[in-house]
């Protein structure tokens, strides 16, 4: 689990495990609103579709015509509505034939036993109020109850009393007194109307509303004995059914509720009276359009599906992390290759991006950590020849002395002498550029003035350059300002003096001079010496460096003064750059900031 590899890929599926898991509680959060609003619009369709097939029931003897009623509700509620019978047979159904009933059971369609969760308003008997059998009017009798009551209606409305006419589920006209203030009084269930005429104030016959037709009186006489049959041997009270369909006892007040035994003979009764005028029960299946058709998508699917994504996610990152971890890998090797002293290691990376910009880097330190190796070893060589020079001229002489071959004469002392100035000379230089190289140099900056600075620098070298048949100016253009290290800086110029010395022939000119140039200071050492070709001005001011590759002493000296003139230069902030024709002149300058 610590490799990049094993992280990248755990990463990659624990991402992609919570991004499905917030999805899907992001779906279930947005869409549980929208499910509960259908959800209790289903519930209201169905409550109506059940309500219109019990009004079908309530007046139909069987189902036989239903088919089209059914397509209808289909059509308007938008659902799959099927009916089939207690047997199992189908009795119609709004989907294509051949098509898989809903997995349960809505509802029992029955008229005589109505189901109180769809429809709460049902009577205590669960009798549908539309179902009345024997007692349905015919339009004669119809008619002329209407205008009875119309003629009633019209009688109370001239004694001040407002009433409404409205229709029961028999066709009788049911005559019911408004509230005072104009409201309305509850509407009472609908019923067969009452045998007693309502009561209203005044000269208004109610005999001819209130009286039972011929097909009413039959209805309530075959009712009365079914009754009578229910109570034999269980109540010896003595009364009849009305054509409100409630008890009226002989022996108590009407006001008065029946015992339960005599209420539960009268639902059993009219249940045998209306058993042969409604359709017979029938399971009610209502499901959504595309339910049994195939269109469902099961768990396991949206299961199955999950777990392709989570597969086709790691199946990336797999492949991903490959081919980010393969140049990871090169590059480790590579370092661990450098780390053994390769230091030709390299990585080669074929693709776009931070990791080529890597390996680009490593490489390019690959290659300066190689050039500086081989730096360092040249400058193990080249510090070891010039320190044995003069070593083996010292021990030479100092043996042959002791030996007695040699006399210490001035001449001799004055000689070794001079080897030993010149090792002193290249140990202070090695000082100095280890002191440069670790940032120990320290400066001592103040304001110079560069024309006694230069002055000084040019005194000093004057005496060697009249012996060497040279002449030494300076030049200063202007009172460039600076502040820098004056030792310092006397050291680099006097470095620069003493080379165009060294490589300048008899007859030649040397030119100190300074200027500014915008934000800068050009300090300038000008000779017109032998010059430096092309191909060596790279080289000049690298350590131990000389044209002249025998490194004779009459040709060269340490090899470290231009070494160091770069290194003081850097230290101000500046830059040491050289530019020569070889023959006519050379020019080393100093750029350093104006302070």
């Amino acid at each position: 689990m610590r490799s990049l590899f094993a992280r990248l890929l755990t990463s990659s599926a624990v991402v992609a495990v919570c991004s499905i898991t917030a999805t899907a509680w992001l779906a279930a959060s947005s869409t549980s609103g929208a499910i509960r609003q259908e959800q209790g619009q289903t519930l209201a369709s169905d409550a109506r579709i059940n309500n219109s097939l019990l009004g079908y029931a309530s007046r139909h003897s069987d189902w036989s015509g239903v088919a089209t009623t059914l397509r209808d509700l289909a059509a308007q509620n938008n659902r799959r509505i099927a009916l089939v019978t207690e047997n199992g047979a189908l009795i119609a159904d709004s989907a294509a034939t051949g098509t898989a009933l809903p997995a349960r059971v809505s509802a029992v369609v029955d008229p005589l036993a109505v189901d109180v969760t769809l429809v709460p308003e049902a009577a205590k008997d669960r009798i549908d109020p539309r179902a009345v059998g024997p007692f349905l009017l015919s339009a004669r009798d119809r008619a002329r109850l209407r205008k009875a009551a119309d003629t009633y209606a019209a009688c109370a409305g001239r004694t001040g009393q407002a009433v409404r006419v409205d229709v029961s589920n028999s066709g009788r006209p049911v005559v019911t007194p408004l509230g005072q203030g104009g409201g309305r009084e509850p509407t009472p269930a609908p019923r067969p109307a009452p045998t007693e005429a309502p009561t209203v104030m005044g000269p208004c016959d109610a005999t001819a509303l209130s009286r039972p037709t011929r097909s009413e009186k039959t209805a309530l006489k075959q009712l009365n004995l079914l009754v009578g049959r229910c109570l034999k041997g269980k109540s010896e009270e003595k009364g009849s059914v009305g054509l409100d369909l409630t008890w009226v006892s002989q022996e108590r007040q009407p006001a008065a509720e029946p015992d339960q035994t005599i209420s539960s003979c009268i639902v059993t009764a009219r249940r045998q009276q209306l058993d042969p005028y409604v359709a017979p029960a029938a399971y009610l299946y209502i499901g959504s359009p595309a339910e049994g058709s195939g269109q469902r998508i099961p768990l396991p699917s949206i299961a199955g599906a999950a777990l392709l994504v989570l597969v086709l996610t790691v199946g990336v990152s797999v492949m991903a992390a490959r081919r980010l971890v393969r140049p990871v890998n090169a590059l480790t090797h590579a370092a661990q290759r450098m780390r053994d002293g390769d230091s030709s290691a390299r990585v080669t990376v074929r693709t776009t991006g931070e990791i080529s910009e890597l390996a680009t880097a490593f490489n390019e330190m690959s290659e300066h950590l190689q050039r500086m190796e081989e730096q360092r070893k040249a400058m193990v060589s080249d510090v070891s020849h010039e320190l044995r020079t003069p070593l083996s001229n010292l021990r030479g002489w100092l043996e042959a002395a002791q030996d007695g071959v040699a006399e210490l004469d001035p001449a001799l002392i004055a000689s070794l002498v001079e080897e030993t100035l010149l090792l002193q000379h290249i140990v202070d230089d090695l000082q100095e550029l280890a002191l440069a190289d670790a940032g120990k140099l320290r400066l001592h900056v103040e304001p110079v003035h560069l024309g006694d600075l230069l002055d000084q620098v040019a005194t000093a070298h004057r005496g060697r350059a009249e012996a060497a048949g040279l002449t030494l100016t300076t030049t200063v253009t202007g009172d460039p300002p600076l502040t820098a290290d004056p030792v310092r800086l006397r050291q680099a110029v006097g470095n620069l003096v003493t080379n165009s010395l060294r490589y300048t022939p008899r007859g030649g000119h040397i030119t100190l001079g300074a200027r500014q140039d915008g934000d800068q200071v050009v300090v300038e050492v000008t000779d017109t010496g032998i010059g430096i070709g092309a191909e060596h001005l790279p080289h000049v001011f690298d350590r131990f460096w000389r044209a002249e590759k025998s490194r004779n002493r009459q040709t060269g000296g340490s090899g470290l003064g231009l070494a160091i003139v770069r290194n003081l230069a850097e230290a101000h902030g500046g830059t040491a750059t050289v530019a020569s024709v070889p023959g006519v002149r050379t020019t080393f300058a100093l750029r350093l900031p104006s302070r």
